[in-house]
């Protein structure tokens, strides 16, 4: 299984670095630089699009993901079963977005972009189930050729809409978001017509009973995302709400938030392929801590590196990204990357109880999170706003965390490795000492980054954080 890890990782990763830092840096972040005001209404009511998300979902991928990697022959009764209750959730979705849109005070030319936002949701969330089906029939290679469909097509057209001049009129924010849209609908039917194809058949028929049996059992997955998304993504809305000058600062949020983004990718990978790897280890009832210690090893390093560089060159970094407001955008940018560090640790930890179905004591934590977010937001946004917000999503996720591990150790049961602790906290500091001498040392920005890159990885391997000899074995392992 960790073969299969390695091996598939590197290929999803290969695929998402050649084709998702073109749309959010190159597509996306032209966009906010042309439209920084209008890219600030669109990113409030994008994050508002998410927050009821959970109803086109209740939980349904996670828990489809698992049951159909622990058992392959539930395809075809949950595929035809799913997919229409999946429609019925839509039209649930839409009427309460639009509800609390109105109830908000959002006036006709945000009521429409919500509309079609709120479409975009329905199509992303439909795509992500019916990939849930293709990773847990264990097609992982074929499942990371389509996670980059979807931004593939949207640069093709906005590559057009921005620079292909063949059109007359000026590029507004709902040409962006067309783009998107259709852009979504294309991925969709592809990916729908492959699960068709693996499916044994498909009806398009209500099947009462087992829409009820669906509610009952994903019900705790439900909860447990739509806490997440609130802990999530409450800050850009809260921000828009709460203050006079909202799509300012949420304009400066979004400048810092991107680049988390960006990189956050990366633990979205990490969860869509451990999720079922995980959940076959516990039904096989097979030791984890090596998958465990592997993947988290990875991820931990590249996250912290991330956060280092960005803390030591983050105006540089800011200024050659953006146009708008960045001194403040450069400030927010460092506290979101540590936060990136206990989210993409989350990324382990959260998949590997999800797997287990500890959905219970998750929604516990994660309701804990809500809370302190919420509160913590209405207490610092109004003062120090999307720096505010920024530092009420880094303790928020922290708590988060430390909350996963100590479940994660009392449900499976870890052994504390000390020596390995001791090997992190040994990299942490050395790894900051050597960037910070970098900074002053050298003048560049992209020399300083590849140099700090360099030094990190050089770091790892001294330490064992990484271990080329464990990977080789790994690579080199026959697995069924």
């Amino acid at each position: 299984m960790q073969k299969k890890f390695v091996t598939n990782l590197a290929l999803l990763l290969l695929l998402n670095f050649l084709i998702k830092p073109f749309w959010i840096f190159g597509i996306d972040r032209t966009v906010q630089n042309m439209l920084p005001l209008d890219y600030g209404m669109y990113f409030a009511l994008f994050n508002f699009s998410l927050l009821f998300n959970i109803v086109l979902d209740l939980g349904i991928t996670n828990f489809n993901n698992r049951n159909i990697a622990q058992n392959n022959h539930l395809l075809s009764e949950y595929f035809s079963g799913i997919t229409i209750f999946k429609g019925l959730l839509f039209l649930v979705y839409l009427a309460i977005t639009l509800v609390v849109g109105f109830v908000l005070g959002y006036d006709s030319e945000r009521f429409y972009i919500l509309l079609f936002l709120s479409f975009n949701q329905f199509l992303i969330s439909f795509v992500q189930y019916l990939r849930s089906n293709i990773t847990a029939l264990q097609l992982f290679r074929l499942d990371s050729l389509l996670s980059v469909l979807d931004k593939s097509l949207m640069i093709l057209f906005c590559s057009l809409l921005l620079w292909g001049n063949f059109f007359s009129f000026s590029f507004t924010i709902l040409h962006f978001i067309y783009a998107q849209t259709l852009a979504y609908l294309i991925t969709a039917l592809i990916v729908f017509a492959i699960v068709w194809v693996k499916s044994a058949h498909f009806t398009l028929k209500i099947n009462i009973p087992f829409l009820k049996k669906i509610i009952r059992q994903t019900f705790p997955y439900a909860l447990l995302i739509l806490t997440m998304v609130f802990y999530y993504r409450i800050d850009a809305v809260m921000l828009d709400f709460m203050l006079d000058d909202g799509e300012k600062e949420v304009s400066i949020y979004a400048q810092a938030y991107r680049l988390m983004d960006a990189f956050n990718q990366i633990g979205v990978l990490f969860a869509g392929l451990l999720l079922p790897m995980f959940a076959y280890l516990i039904k096989e009832k097979q030791d984890l801590a090596p998958l465990v210690k592997l993947s988290f090893s990875l991820i931990f390093l590249m996250a912290i590196t991330i956060a280092a560089i960005t803390f030591n060159f983050s105006e540089k970094i800011m200024n050659l990204l953006y146009h708008f407001d960045t001194d403040s955008s450069s400030k927010v940018v460092v506290v979101l990357m540590f936060c990136f560090v206990f989210i993409a640790t989350s990324y382990i930890f959260g998949t590997l109880l999800t797997a287990n179905g500890s959905l219970a004591s998750l929604n516990k934590i994660a309701l804990i999170g809500v809370l302190i977010n919420v509160g913590l937001n209405s207490f610092l946004i109004p003062e120090y706003k999307a720096l505010g917000a920024a530092y009420a999503s880094l303790i928020t996720q922290c708590i988060i965390i430390i909350g996963q591990l100590y479940l994660s150790k009392k449900t499976f049961s870890f052994t504390i490795n000390y020596f390995f602790i001791f090997r992190m906290i040994i990299f942490l500091i050395t790894l900051f000492f050597t960037l910070h001498w970098i900074a002053k040392l050298m003048d560049g920005l992209i020399l300083q980054i590849g140099i700090s890159l360099l030094c990190a990885f050089i770091l790892g391997l001294v330490l064992k954080i990484i271990n080329p000899k464990e990977i080789m074995k790994i690579l080199l392992k026959n697995e069924m």
